[in-house]
Formats: structure tokens, C-alpha cells, sequence
């Protein structure tokens, strides 16, 4: 991200957004944990609600200006400076990307642990030729039989 003396509210709003000139209620609310605005008098649906107010009814996405005026709206809501909120959002290094690793499972991680058809591999069709199989004809009886699956003797 640029540096603290270019970032403005605009290049914050772009880097949240992914570049584009609308915000979705998504991003929003992710600009708004990532700000650490979110507290007991300020909560996810107080988020919501402050989108719906000020995004254009036909659209689904907030403008730059409507996402000023959904500030503005946050300020109040908190009972602080509008001033405040804004330096809390340029504050911020842009979004925060987390993402989940799993943790050690032996029986899944451990591939000497397998058993069964997971550890000896089962049979497929390139086993013709070493020794297991001579050919796929051995995997499945194509003899003829009757309606119900019986065979013919």
C-alpha cells in the first residue's frame, strides 16, 4: 500500500473493494473489523442496517460517496467524531487475508498407517502383466445371464 502520508480515503476504499469503484455489503463489513470499528454500541447488523440506508435502492453495491455517508452514520452511532472513524480507516494497512491450516492427523497425514485397499493401492487396470491380474476381463464376469442376473448354466 502507499505510504501514511498518501493514503486517503479513497485509496482505502479501492483496496477493499478490490480496485473497483463499488463496495459490496461484504467488503464493507470487512472494513469494518479489519478498522476495528466494531463494538458493543457499533455491531455487525448495526453494519447492515447503515449499508441498506445509504446504498441506491436499484443497486446492490455502495459508492464512494455512499460509503462517506455510511461513516458518517457509524460516527453517530458510536457517539464519536466522524474525524476519529476516518483516522481509524486510513489507519488501516488494507485488507487482512487469513486463511485456515489444518492440523497433524496421523491417520491422514501418516500414509504408513494406511490399510486396506488405501495401503496396497487396489487393483486398476494397468495391473495387467505384473503378476496380479492378467488382464481387466478378470475383474468382472461378462458371461451371459437372464433378466435378473442369474447365470445361465
Amino acid at each position: 500500500m502507499e505510504s501514511q502520508s498518501e493514503v486517503t480515503l479513497q485509496s482505502v476504499f479501492k483496496s477493499f473493494s478490490g480496485g473497483k469503484a463499488e463496495m459490496s455489503n461484504k467488503e464493507f463489513l470487512k472494513i469494518n473489523k479489519d478498522c476495528g470499528l466494531i463494538d458493543k454500541k457499533y455491531t455487525s447488523t448495526d453494519i447492515d442496517i447503515n449499508f441498506a440506508k445509504v446504498k441506491n435502492k436499484a443497486s446492490k453495491n455502495i459508492t464512494f460517496q455512499e460509503f462517506e455517508s455510511a461513516l458518517q452514520l457509524a460516527a453517530q452511532k458510536k457517539g464519536i467524531d466522524y474525524t476519529a472513524i476516518v483516522e481509524k480507516v486510513l489507519s488501516s494497512s488494507g485488507p487482512v487475508f487469513i486463511g485456515t491450516k489444518a492440523e497433524y492427523n496421523k491417520f491422514h497425514d501418516d500414509k504408513s498407517l494406511y490399510t486396506g485397499v488405501y495401503a496396497k493401492g487396489g487393483p486398476t487396470n494397468v495391473d495387467a502383466g505384473n503378476g496380479q491380474i492378467s488382464d481387466i476381463s478378470q475383474l468382472c464376469d461378462r458371461t451371459s445371464a437372464d433378466v435378473r442376473g442369474t447365470k445361465k448354466k
